[in-house]
């Protein structure tokens, strides 16, 4: 057998001799490879610049090469203008906003950009819908069943996405929860599946169908993520970013477009594995996180008045850290809230510099999404070396000198442990109660996303140093410095 015919004669000629489509073939592939480096170098974070960088670089070729070489019809791509004047304006925007975000509302704008993929994908699936009705023809099942299942997946990524977007931002404050809300949500899931299966069925191109179908599932995207909880909104944005790439990957089906389908793939695998990971590190299944209704803050239990816990000073603080030979400090939302993590870091090399081995415990859904405090502390450049992942640093705490929390809570509830009836019970946490000494930094004894007191606060070896973490921690510093 010949070279020719295993590779393909297109291959072994010229490049100037190539068909437009034949190099934009190979554009694509170059790109899809760049989309799968760049995600295995965002899995590290001394990597994960070069990584996002790696793949928007790809990006930017597939789309270059598709204006300028794509051809329907034997016609080139028109609007090209348009397209350039659209692509500007979303870029200033999207780089303005990235900028400007703070740490504090980086899980908002994941999730904002994250719904605006999932609304992208049904916006093209419902042009293709409006483009086959005005050339009036008739979709073949196959084809129908990709737009359709691109639409009510991206529609459930867009209104959910936006749902969430509000919860974090603190425009929908509390969750609204009904009896049968599960069998509810199902329902209008079922009706927009059965719309769905109507149109591929009858092969019928009604836009009015269509519309209704598309409306139904940016319904149920609303109904499912309004009853789920602040502490599950990590699990949330993952789950809605696969389905985005899912919707991502059946526009790629349609259109027979490489890249389209891989990058679709990838972000649809990669968003569901980080969805379970989570859901395990809570010790909880995918279902329960998504449907039990958890997660929702609530008010103190009465238990609080009858017992006791110690209060420090910032000088009190400063003498535990100085003179400990090993800290580890554990960081949550609420360092996120008080931007303390630049103050974190100066009073951890400040530490250092005295000889003290400071450590960082990272609990896999501390923080409203993904990665959360990994992206918090390297904002901080605080070295990798120092994060340690719960798992490993939790046979290591009853030899740690003193522990220090900052704006964590549920993630180091002993209850989790101890307690079975706890809503906790069963989640894996960080063993901060078993150290010698715990500080936690903390405004007030609220409690958690999880609605009940941590055992941890009343500890006899827990002190507490309430106030606001970056104030708190630069007072200790101070205090430090004149130790």
């Amino acid at each position: 057998m010949s070279w020719r015919r295993i590779f393909g004669a297109s291959f072994l000629l010229p490049l100037g001799a190539m068909q437009s489509e034949h190099i934009l073939a190979i554009v694509y592939v170059v790109a899809s490879v760049t989309f799968i480096v760049g995600l295995k170098q965002l899995s590290h974070p001394r990597t994960a610049r070069r990584g996002n960088l790696v793949a928007a670089v790809g990006m930017a070729l597939a789309i270059v090469a598709t204006m300028a070489l794509h051809t329907s019809n034997g016609k080139p791509l028109g609007n090209i203008l348009l397209i350039v004047l659209a692509m500007a304006i979303g870029t200033a925007i999207g780089w303005v906003a990235a900028r400007r975000v703070p740490m504090t509302a980086m899980p908002q704008m994941v999730s904002l950009f994250n719904g605006m993929g999932g609304g992208c994908a049904a916006a093209i699936a419902m042009l293709e819908m409006v483009h086959a009705t005005e050339s009036a023809s008739v979709l073949a099942p196959t084809a129908s069943s990709m737009i359709v299942a691109s639409a009510i997946i991206g529609s459930v990524s867009l209104s959910g996405s936006l749902v969430a977007f509000a919860k974090l931002q603190g425009i929908v404050e509390r969750s609204l929860r009904f009896r049968g809300q599960n069998v509810a949500n199902t329902l209008v899931l079922l009706i927009a599946l059965g719309i769905g299966t109507a149109i591929v069925v009858m092969q019928r191109n009604d836009p009015l169908l269509f519309a209704t179908m598309i409306a139904t599932a940016l319904l149920y995207g609303i109904a499912f993520v309004v009853p789920i909880g602040g502490a599950d909104m990590p699990v949330v944005i993952s789950f809605l970013n696969s389905c985005t790439g899912v919707a991502a990957a059946f526009g790629g089906l349609y259109y027979g477009n490489h890249v389209m389908l891989t990058g679709g793939i990838v972000v649809g695998a990669a968003g569901m594995l980080l969805t379970l990971l989570m859901a395990r590190a809570m010790n909880r299944s995918v279902l329960n996180v998504l449907f039990s209704h958890f997660g929702e803050t609530a008010a103190p239990s009465g238990t609080t008045a009858h017992r006791t816990m110690r209060s420090i000073t910032p000088d009190d603080a400063a003498v535990l850290l100085r003179y400990a030979r090993d800290v580890v400090i554990v960081p949550g939302y609420g360092l996120a809230v008080a931007q303390g993590q630049h103050a974190l870091v100066k009073l951890a090399s400040e530490l250092e510099r005295n000889g003290v081995r400071v450590r960082y415990a990272i609990h896999p859904v501390a923080g409203r999404m993904p990665g959360h405090m990994n992206v918090l502390l390297a904002e901080a450049n605080v070295p990798y070396e120092q994060l340690v992942e719960m798992d490993d640093i939790n046979p290591d705490m009853p030899n740690v000198d003193v522990v220090l929390v900052v704006g964590a809570n549920d993630v180091v509830n002993p209850a989790a442990r101890t307690d079975p009836s706890s809503p906790l019970w069963g989640m894996p946490i960080i063993d901060a109660d078993r150290a010698r000494n715990v500080i936690v930094i903390k405004r007030s004894m609220n409690p958690g996303y999880a609605g009940v007191d941590n055992e941890l606060f009343y500890m006899p070896n827990t002190s507490m140093l309430f106030g606001d973490a970056k104030a708190m921690m630069e007072a200790v510093l101070e205090r430090v410095k004149q130790l």
